[in-house]
């Protein structure tokens, strides 16, 4: 019995001394980050290319995480949300019509979409980028299965979090006019096993304060209707990457200082176990 004791907290990083159990803290997330760092260089100097994208609702922080994982990955972070947001931004007769679309809480039609992001992924294999993170696409099945056309996927993260939890923080999503940096002014403290605290990311300090803006389509009606929009299609876009073997599942339990230790951790395995 003993020895089993000792040999299990030495598999889980732990140390057995003199009748004294003891488990070592789990690594910081700049431990982990570091260790991503390196097994990333690998993948590229062995020429792989890190192609993954991040799906989840609206307002699961998918792009929040990718923006910090991407950067230690070495890949471009790309959100489908910002090529139209900045489409619309621009004034452009394409832009109008999806502003339309977008205002009613409705998903833009594929070929759109597909046509913008294929753009910008063809983009950078000609800049010599090797890869991407994409958040935000694919939401349906068939732009999956079209984005296999031009981009082969080797991992789909799913971001997933109450539903309630969502509503409110689209509702209290803010942007910077100026620098289009993103704020959450929505302070969560939600009770439940576990009980899910995720505190305000506010714009102290950073210069952006008094210059934020919220989003026209980040209202409640609006935000329900897109999250009933996503729950019918995210079950088969799971589906296809699951079949595949590529789909794997990560429940967000609290802000970023909690979450992105764990984030890491689980993205650092699927990184080791892919062949060099």
């Amino acid at each position: 019995m003993l020895g089993s004791l000792r040999r299990a907290l030495v598999s889980l990083g732990g140390k057995y001394v003199r009748g004294v159990t003891s488990v070592a803290p789990a690594p910081s997330a700049e431990v982990l980050a570091a260790e991503l760092v390196s097994e990333c260089d690998a993948l590229l100097a062995a020429g792989k290319r890190i192609n993954w994208v991040f799906l989840g609702a609206p307002g699961v922080g998918k792009g929040t995480y990718a923006t910090r994982i991407s950067k230690l990955m070495k890949i471009p972070h790309i959100s489908a949300g910002d090529l139209v947001r900045d489409e619309i931004k621009r004034g452009t007769p394409l832009g109008a019509q999806m502003a339309e679309i977008t205002s009613k809480g409705q998903l833009l039609p594929d070929a759109i979409i597909l046509d913008i992001l294929k753009g910008r992924v063809q983009r950078g294999v000609e800049e010599g980028e090797r890869g991407f993170l994409l958040d935000g696409f694919p939401r349906t099945a068939h732009q999956a299965e079209a984005l296999k056309h031009f981009a082969e996927v080797q991992q789909a993260l799913n971001l997933g979090l109450r539903e309630e939890i969502l509503v409110e923080k689209c509702c209290a999503r803010r942007v910077c006019r100026d620098c289009g940096r993103g704020f959450n002014v929505a302070d969560i403290n939600y009770p439940g096993d576990p009980p899910i605290v995720m505190p305000p990311l506010l714009p102290t300090g950073t210069g952006c304060e008094g210059k934020m803006e919220q989003r026209a389509d980040d209202t409640e009606p609006v935000v329900r209707a897109r999250l009933q929009v996503y729950k019918e299609h995210a079950g088969p876009v799971e589906e296809f990457y699951k079949t595949q073997g590529k789909l794997t599942d990560f429940e967000i339990q609290g802000g970023i200082p909690e979450t992105l230790p764990r984030l890491l951790t689980t993205i650092l395995e699927i990184v080791r176990a892919t062949p060099k």
